[in-house]
């Protein structure tokens, strides 16, 4: 009966982009439709980018398989191979096979893909002249190579340069021959690209450049090709790689509008509304793509809008490029060529095989070239999406992420370098061959898939560029697209449209905002509902409650869960000042509740570990009568404020530090961020607090005091950068209390401030801090108002209250 009531979707096109669109509408709506697919080649689906190790016998056709034909029969697909579709009744709804076979449809796919261009000269239909686009193009490779001795390959492009490596490797002589004066102009300027050459030739290949082909000579087989100016070369295969066209034979005959592509809408569809079209065949908004990543987010629009999930749309990508070339790394993003309107910074290693070339437009990225050493790609293309202001770090900027702010990081390895067994991402514990193994084993293709299921480059993100790496060598193309990166998987929103919607609608529960912009998950998941809840109450303090359930446990107990599930307990000390009466108190309540461990913080605070969870108000209740608080180490929000003894009793202090330290706790306890926040107060240039390496940081001077921003000492050390120098205290107040709330007011959940500075730019920072006095003003007013309602003290406010009491008291224990 249930089955009676699916609709049905016809699939044209077996390949990645169609099968994606599948995949992507299986996790979402896996009972909607009864799905039939057609695919004009005998295989399950297939990993097209990866032909080229199959011709350079690095892989075989079982090793680039994505979809076998039992996954199709697992997911209830009806699966037609090697049967293609001739036409389409769109009155009857029915797709027209070949061989005859006829399916029923209320949703059309159209994902025909392209077929490669074969220059129309004399000869050009002869045998032994083929292009480079699937399985079968591979096969006459291989048996040509075995029996024949020359191979020219007609196009300098990506699937060229491949074709003609993979022939190489089978012991042909290749010749390589391209119409422009340098390869791969699409993706490489003219210094990369004769790098790339010199490298080529040193492999053996051979290269006519700035050659047209004229004709393709032989009588029953290709035996030659002859070009403009009468020079001829012999062959016994020719491989015309001089690029795809998308094919819309069959669009066009059932009528579809198309140019040079189907031309589909932000939502995928064709001018008839029943027949979507994904991937090579397409033009959306006059552009067709042939990357992975941009057909990939096709695919994810389509299958929102078939699941009839509206909201999501389509609306362009912008690409940048990471390539494996015969081994090279190769990465391209934006206009890396530049005109007048630009300059160019350029850094060129001949002996290591490294170019970089980053073009500047108004001291923002317009586009990056980079041969060899592509660890910063990633990094480079944020900046450039972000339109970031690179002005502050320009001096350091070809230098790569791994030298800002002196973070103490050196460069990565190329991963290419790299054993199985060397770890990748420190943070987690992932090494390469887990990466690797996780790439070909579940077919992932990005980098968050890769993130989702290895954890690599989840964490600090600073390895992010070498797990990017990893997928270029490994699926042969990688290619980074959204111009937006959405909240989570429940919604299409990003951070900063999250945000907006919220202040200028005045949401203040998470439920109006899932409803309001219509999320797909109705009761969130665990990475948006603590970001949404964080989201209201920093907008409307006074409106928004706050919603316990959708906060992490350590914020929810108020003290930090341990591995042996127990908890430790830290109080406030203010500035890092206690007194034996306060000493005292922690004595006995470490004896009292069996404290495992007394432990001395790296924040100038004492940690008390194994604290039982039914334990946790009891010892609340005694720390408060000693006039102790929540010291907040277990939350997002402001942690410590850590100082020296400054003036009072150093000979070398300048200024009261502790004093000052003790104000700005006193001031800013309780506030919530978007992620932990550290200050510090030194009272002389030598630093003893360490207040450079903290997200706010106060260095004191004869003068006045020095105010620091963006550090942090965690697992990627990052130097403050000096924001500005102020003359006295109650500036050092007013001037941290706008910045706080600037962070607060624009940072994205779990951000810190080193990464959120590198993404606006620390002039935008000290243009709305320092510069902007009314508007400094401003934000230090709305601070202050958002602490009248959240600095409270949650440990006595939840030992005080049976009711919450109860909630820690175990129902029943166990053992």
């Amino acid at each position: 009966m249930e089955r009676a009531m699916k609709e049905k979707l016809v699939l044209v096109g077996n390949g990645m982009a169609g099968v994606r669109t599948l995949e992507e509408l299986l996790k979402i709506a896996p009972d909607r439709y009864d799905i039939t697919v057609f695919g004009a080649e005998p295989y399950g689906n297939y990993n097209r980018i990866l032909l080229s190790p199959v011709l350079a016998a690095e892989k075989g056709i079982d090793d680039i398989m994505l979809n076998t034909v039992a996954w199709y029969e697992d997911n209830n697909i009806t699966l037609h191979v090697g049967t293609t579709v001739v036409d389409v009744d769109r009155r009857r709804r029915t797709v027209i096979a070949a061989d005859g076979t006829e399916a029923s449809y209320d949703r059309l796919l159209l994902a025909t893909g392209s077929n490669p261009f074969i220059i129309p000269v004399p000869g050009h239909e002869l045998p032994g002249v083929i292009g480079f686009r699937d399985i079968t193009d591979v096969d006459t490779m291989l048996d040509s190579a075995k029996r024949h001795t020359h191979a020219v390959v007609i196009g300098g492009g990506l699937l060229g340069l491949e074709a003609a490596n993979g022939l190489k490797l089978q012991g042909m002589n290749v010749t390589v021959v391209h119409l422009t004066e340098t390869l791969m102009e699409r993706q490489l300027d003219e210094v990369a690209a004769g790098m790339l050459q010199r490298s080529l030739e040193a492999k053996g290949l051979q290269f006519l450049m700035a050659t047209q082909t004229e004709a393709i000579l032989g009588d029953e087989h290709v035996k030659g090709v002859r070009f403009k100016g009468g020079l001829e070369v012999a062959a016994d295969l020719v491989v015309m790689a001089a690029g795809i066209r998308p094919n819309i034979e069959l669009a066009k005959k059932i009528g579809l509008h198309c140019e040079r592509g189907i031309v589909v809408n932000d939502t995928l569809q064709t001018f008839d509304p029943k027949i979507y079209a994904v991937g090579e065949c397409v033009q959306h908004r006059g552009h067709s793509y042939g990357l992975v990543a941009p057909l990939f987010e096709q695919a994810k629009v389509c299958a929102n809008h078939l699941a009839c999930y509206g909201i999501g749309r389509y609306e362009g990508s912008v690409t940048s490029t990471k390539l494996k070339v015969t081994g090279v790394d190769l990465f391209s993003a934006g206009d890396f060529l530049g005109d007048d309107s630009t300059e160019a910074l350029v850094m060129k290693d001949a002996a290591r095989g490294v170019y970089k070339k980053i073009v500047l437009k108004d001291n923002k990225i317009h586009g990056a070239v980079m041969y060899g050493d592509t660890v910063d790609g990633a990094w480079y293309f944020q900046l450039l999406r972000d339109g970031t202001d690179v002005s502050d770090f320009r001096d350091t900027l070809m230098f790569g992420q791994a030298h800002l702010g002196d973070s103490g990081h050196g460069g990565q390895n190329a991963a290419s370098a790299m054993s199985d067994d060397m770890e990748v991402c420190g943070c987690n514990g992932v090494c390469k061959g887990e990466v690797v193994k996780a790439i070909t084993g579940k077919g992932l293709f990005t980098l968050e898939e890769v993130r989702s299921h290895t954890k690599a480059s989840a964490s600090c993100g600073s390895c992010t560029g070498l797990v990017e790496q990893i997928l270029a060598s490994t699926v042969g193309d990688y290619s980074e697209t959204p111009k937006k990166k959405p909240v989570c998987g429940c919604t299409d929103f990003t951070h900063d449209e999250v945000r907006h919607a919220i202040e200028d609608n005045k949401l203040t529960s998470i439920q109006a905002v899932r409803e309001f912009l219509e999320w797909k998950n109705p009761d969130g998941c665990a990475s948006c509902r603590p970001a949404l809840n964080f989201y209201v109450l920093a907008a409307w303090p006074r409106e928004a409650k706050d919603d316990p359930q959708s906060r992490f446990i350590n914020e929810r107990v108020h003290a930090n869960i341990q591995k042996d599930g127990t908890y430790s307990v830290v109080p406030r000390m203010w500035g890092g000042v206690t007194t034996p009466k306060e000493l005292r108190a922690l004595a006995d309540a470490a004896e009292k509740y069996n404290a495992k461990t007394v432990k001395v913080t790296g924040g100038q605070r004492i940690d008390l570990f194994g604290i039982k969870k039914e334990d946790l108000p009891a010892i609340w209740s005694d720390l408060n009568q000693a006039g102790m608080v929540s010291g907040h180490a277990y939350g997002k929000s402001l942690r410590t404020v850590k100082t020296c003894v400054g003036s009072e009793w150093c000979r070398f202090g300048t200024q009261d530090s502790t004093g000052l330290g003790i104000k700005l706790e006193k001031m800013t306890w309780g506030s919530w961020t978007p992620h932990k926040f550290k200050m510090a107060v030194s009272g002389c240039p030598r630093n003893c607090a360490e207040a450079t390496i903290k997200d706010f940081g106060v260095v004191c001077v004869d003068s006045g005091y020095e105010l620091h921003v963006g550090g942090n000492g965690g697992i990627h050390v990052r130097a403050t950068e000096l924001l500005c120098k102020v003359a006295t205290e109650d500036e050092a107040m007013e001037y941290s209390a706008a910045f706080m709330q600037l962070y607060r007011e624009q940072a994205h959940y779990l951000e810190r401030t080193a990464p959120w500075i590198e993404r606006v730019g620390l002039s935008y920072v000290k243009q709305k801090v320092a510069e902007d006095e009314v508007g400094r003003k401003a934000l230090q007013q709305r601070f202050l108002e958002s602490q009248e309602v959240f600095q409270y003290d949650p440990w006595a406010k939840e030992a005080e209250d049976p009711q919450t009491r109860k909630a820690y008291i175990p129902i029943k224990k166990v053992g």
